[in-house]
């Protein structure tokens, strides 16, 4: 009998607690809403090393940082350990055919067969970009070709929508908007335009005159709403190629996204829960239930091995990740309540989070001119809004102990430095730490549209 196939949905910088399918008020995720109702979803699902080349190392390598020896945007050199493979890599070893669409020369996808790339950034000239339409128009014939192959197949799929520029097309520009945009009397766009590291990206796509930010924001629901919708149409292709029973298919994301929180516009830089919180939603007829909702906490890196594990193919673990099929089945296993948190972007900073408490702790001053050390209490304080190390120094004195006792014994399981410590040119500029906030802040810059898609992709 053959292996069963595998479709990862790898979306780029869907926020959990923005799809209507986790509780949010506005339904911007139907289609997988109906897909979640006949698999499984994990409520408490993170990814603690941020942005996409750190977090994508994490689901497809199985480990952690230490792992992965990964936590920058601009990785240079191997990901792993030596011997690690990816998880294209263990599949194709296994007769699986492989295809990556949306994530050429990235060292996150290593190891895949075939790679398809669509336009994911650029507008068209009404001014959008139908970014899953694209992805629709490159993968659903490539699934084709693959489902009429005699072995088993390995699609993995990254959706940008998302992902900065919001640009969805109409009707979804305005599904959740209905007001004046360019409203004189509305300066909520003003911080926005005058943060100087990241202001021409936004000027880039932003329709000029927008004063209002709920309105960029909505552009972001719009998006979500839009990619679901287009999502949609490969589900049915699946049906319709008679494939579903022997298909595992798997929803999740990267990272989450900043919208107009904590100062970070529209990006996905800061280890605030909107950066952390992403979705994993399992469906496999007949292997997993239907409708089956897991509160305990899941990471990134479980991904892997739980692929591994419901297609039957038997490995050592080679990371931190394990299986989350104990948890679906309600087995006892061992459970995560707290964890080490990293970006390394944007800002260098790393630090714990337990169900009560998060502590960052930057490494080198940050461009927005924020405190060295933050701590907020998660139960009381959920948008994470008030620093509370001042008024809780024997929290954050534990929790300082707690993440670096955690730090020396990952090093020591590794006989690796922690990879934070060692990426001081994260930012590409060949100058070390910087040594304040405005030095950071001057040196800093995204730049337009066409520069942004080029950080995504390295060689590899």
């Amino acid at each position: 009998m053959s292996r069963p196939n595998v479709i990862i949905f790898g979306i780029d910088s869907l926020r959990r607690d923005y799809m209507s399918s986790y509780g949010y008020h506005h339904q911007t995720t139907p289609h997988i809403d109906a897909f979640a109702e006949e698999g499984v979803l994990f409520e408490q699902h993170f990814s603690p090393s941020i942005p996409t080349t750190p977090a994508y190392a994490n689901m497809l390598l199985g480990g952690d940082c230490f792992d992965t020896n990964v936590v920058s945007l601009r990785h240079k050199g191997p990901i792993g350990q030596e011997h690690s493979k990816t998880l294209a890599e263990i599949l194709g070893d296994h007769g699986y055919q492989t295809t990556c669409v949306g994530f050429t020369n990235n060292p996150s996808s290593r190891g895949f067969q075939h790679y398809l790339d669509y336009e994911a950034w650029m507008p068209d000239e009404t001014g959008k970009c139908p970014k899953a339409e694209h992805l629709n128009e490159v993968a659903i014939p490539e699934l084709k070709r693959l489902a009429g192959e005699e072995q088993p197949f390995f699609l993995f799929l990254r959706h940008m929508d998302p992902h900065s520029p919001y640009l969805p097309p109409r009707p979804f520009e305005r599904m959740f908007y209905d007001r004046d945009e360019k409203d004189p009397n509305n300066s909520s766009m003003e911080p926005v335009y005058q943060f100087k590291p990241h202001a021409d990206f936004f000027k880039s796509w932003m329709p000029e005159g927008v004063t209002d930010e709920a309105y960029i924001s909505a552009q972001y629901e719009g998006a979500v709403a839009y990619m679901d919708a287009c999502i949609k149409n490969i589900f049915q292709t699946v049906k319709e190629l008679g494939i579903e029973e022997e298909t595992l298919v798997i929803v999740t994301s990267d990272h989450g996204e900043t919208l107009y929180e904590h100062e970070c516009y529209f990006d996905h830089h800061g280890m605030y829960d909107n950066c952390l919180v992403v979705p994993l939603i399992l469906k496999f007829p007949g292997k997993l239930p239907e409708g089956k909702r897991v509160s305990d906490v899941s990471l990134i890196e479980d991904i892997m091995p739980t692929v591994l594990e419901l297609l039957g193919v038997s490995m050592p673990l080679q990371g931190t990740g394990r299986s989350l099929l104990p948890f679906i089945h309600d087995e006892e296993t061992e459970k995560v309540s707290e964890f080490y948190i990293t970006e390394c972007t944007w800002m260098r900073k790393h630090g714990w989070r337990t169900p009560e408490w998060k502590l960052i702790q930057a490494l080198e001053p940050d461009f927005h001119f924020k405190p060295m050390t933050e701590l907020y209490n998660l139960v009381k304080d959920p948008q994470e809004n008030h620093n509370l190390v001042d008024e809780e120094p024997e929290v954050t004195a534990l929790l300082k102990q707690r993440m670096e006792d955690h730090i020396k014994k990952r090093e020591r399981e590794t006989a690796r430095e922690n990879p934070m410590y060692t990426n001081t040119d994260y930012h590409g500029l060949g100058t070390g730490p910087f040594k304040t906030s405005q030095e950071a802040y001057d040196n800093l810059y995204l730049g337009s549209i066409h520069r942004a898609r080029a950080l995504q992709a390295k060689d590899k």
